[in-house]
């Protein structure tokens, strides 16, 4: 690890297949950012498990993700590429924290509220507690820098309440992280509801294109796409399925909003769908070849997660036995 750069820390849920958005706003980043910061980038398993999962589907899913931040161009050597619950330091360190946050502060919690609306019927302590665990995986790795959408900003903030509870009472601990947003090449809005973000969680299955979806898959979405009646590929008030469209494309093929309106001028929507297709898949279609060839070798993607495993457990021991040391455990 270099000293000298930032330590940026981020992890994904394996609960699905990253969509279009997760690609564009998250994964593409990341690949840009390892030779800048020293990168942690997990797969949070442990979060997972708020909502009940089926064991089989969630272990492919682990291991689908992980090959996946491979394919889409992280590097082993240069990234601590992990999954969360291969290092027992972030359930540890979330135990001692959980004993640092207040109930009140987690009963404020807005994503707590919403999924237990969603998931009425499992509303468990550790849907409560998840935000806690989150603060233990930034503070374990002193991240310096966290990637975060609007969504995770006020985990972030309780992150930073924690950090500044603990430095109080017992001096210099912890890292005080801070948000890195984002430039987002896209802001991906669901095809089928162009005002809201694309999401794992959609249940129209023409709203998402997931990032192995093999080419005449995403045309189809494509070519299903909502837009409106005009026929008139252009960015302005009311149009936000063409937006969205023209965004994706501006992303996938490297034209600016202007060369866009220029290619399509006097075509009609249908051409214009066609095209931001082909060239979203064209663009994925490197990262998915690679995806298949990595998948097929079972003993790399092991020997990768044994990697990754020890130089996180390696990067984040001397924190927690610090952590052990300032509240009076014995450290043997």
């Amino acid at each position: 690890m270099d000293e000298q750069k930032k330590n940026m820390l981020s992890l994904i849920q394996p609960t699905n297949t990253p969509h279009l958005g997760n690609y564009l706003g998250a994964m593409q980043n990341w690949v840009r950012l390892q030779n800048d910061y020293n990168c942690f980038f997990g797969i949070a398993d442990l979060h997972s498990i708020t909502v009940r999962q089926d064991p089989v589907k969630l272990r492919a899913q682990i291991k689908e993700s992980y090959a996946l931040l491979i394919a889409a161009g992280l590097d082993p050597e240069k990234s601590t590429l992990f999954v969360q619950g291969h290092n027992c330091q972030h359930a540890e360190l979330s135990w001692i924290l959980s004993c640092y946050t207040q109930f009140g502060e987690l009963s404020r919690m807005t994503q707590f509220k919403d999924k237990s609306a969603k998931y009425s019927d499992n509303i468990n302590a550790g849907l409560f507690t998840y935000p806690v665990l989150m603060a233990a995986d930034i503070l374990l790795y002193q991240a310096d820098l966290v990637p975060v959408g609007a969504d995770q900003k006020q985990h972030l903030e309780l992150a930073r309440n924690i950090a500044q509870r603990f430095n109080g009472v017992y001096g210099d601990t912890f890292t005080m992280p801070d948000p890195y947003i984002t430039k987002t090449t896209a802001k991906v809005m669901s095809l089928q509801e162009p005002t809201k973000k694309m999401s794992k969680s959609d249940e129209n299955p023409n709203a998402s294109v997931w990032v192995l979806d093999d080419k005449d898959t995403i045309i189809r979405k494509f070519k299903r796409a909502v837009t409106d009646s005009e026929a008139e590929v252009c960015a302005r008030e009311g149009k936000d399925g063409i937006i969205n469209l023209m965004s994706i494309y501006s992303a996938v093929a490297g034209k600016s909003f202007e060369e866009i309106e220029a290619e399509f001028r006097g075509k009609g929507y249908g051409d214009f769908k066609l095209a931001v297709g082909e060239a979203t898949a064209d663009m994925l279609a490197p990262m998915q070849a690679e995806f298949k060839r990595i998948s097929a070798d079972k003993a790399y993607l092991e020997a990768c997660m044994k990697q990754g495993a020890e130089k996180a457990y390696k990067a984040t021991r001397k924190t927690l036995q610090k952590v052990h040391k300032k509240v009076g455990f014995v450290v043997l």
